[in-house]
């Protein structure tokens, strides 16, 4: 079942990665491209929800949970790669929802940042998932520079925990703020 992790894996990496950057490109553009990639959006997100939800489940059969979880490693891999489907899971919702409103105003730069945020929970868990079968990249560095070691149980280091709610009170505040201005407008 290994294998086919490892082979599933890479469509909702490649269907995610993309999304990335169609968001990127749709915050950054009103063209006639940029409404054809926004229309394919919800699409994308979907599939990519479906095989990453294919490649977590059979992820979880390769080896007990009970196995898995007692590698520091496997716990990190486990948990990013259940944040990982969540937050494309929510991306998908919010743009299903809110429709092209998520373009308009402020909440454009928002839905950048949050691409770029779940690109980067998409690095990071494929990371995690090459160092379980033997394949490292220079990203574990970044992480330990930011003081994470890969091979030991994540915890939320203080810089991390202070950057983690600064960003969150300035999307929130970019969400409010964007949002009263646009109170009045049917949804």
């Amino acid at each position: 079942m290994a294998g086919y992790h490892v082979v599933l894996v890479h469509f909702p990496i490649a269907l995610w990665m993309t999304a990335t950057l169609a968001i990127l490109y749709r915050s950054m553009s009103d063209g006639p491209l940029a409404l054809s990639i926004d229309r394919a959006l919800v699409p994308l997100l979907s599939a990519g929800l479906v095989f990453g939800l294919a490649a977590y489940g059979v992820g979880l059969s390769v080896w007990p949970i009970e196995t898995i979880t007692t590698s520091p490693l496997g716990r990190n891999h486990v948990m990013l790669a259940t944040w990982t489907t969540a937050y494309w899971a929510l991306l998908l919702v919010l743009r299903w929802k809110r429709g092209a409103a998520i373009w308009q105003g402020m909440m454009r730069w928002v839905s950048a940042g949050l691409a770029l945020l779940g690109g980067c929970l998409l690095g990071i868990t494929g990371t995690l998932g090459g160092h379980l079968i033997g394949v490292y990249t220079e990203v574990s560095q970044v992480l330990r520079a930011i003081g994470w070691e890969v091979y030991t149980t994540f915890y939320v280091p203080n810089p991390v925990l202070i950057a983690i709610g600064l960003a969150s009170l300035i999307l929130a505040g970019i969400g409010l703020f964007g949002g009263s201005r646009h109170t009045n407008r049917p949804v």
